[in-house]
């Protein structure tokens, strides 16, 4: 997200609280993997997607600390319908 954010994160861990930042970013690329999936179904001429599942996860390079990157991926099955 970005250094500002991370900061206020890091805040809210320690006091607790929701992050409304954290929940757009979130909301943002849950929408791009949705976008993603809909343009990569029309190059290969399916009329739908479905069984779609969205997966989060964290990486983490200081060893779980915090800091790290969120990924959010998402799958489904094109299908052409007759």
């Amino acid at each position: 997200m970005n250094i500002f954010k991370d900061i206020a994160n890091a805040w809210r861990d320690t006091f607790g609280g929701r992050s409304n930042s954290v929940q757009n970013t979130l909301r943002d690329a849950r929408a791009q993997c949705m976008l993603d999936l809909r343009r990569e179904a029309f190059r290969l001429g399916a009329d739908a997607v479905v069984a779609v599942r969205i997966f989060y996860s964290e990486a983490t390079a200081t060893g779980g600390s915090g800091g790290g990157i969120l990924i959010v991926a998402a799958t489904g099955t094109a299908v052409k319908l007759q």
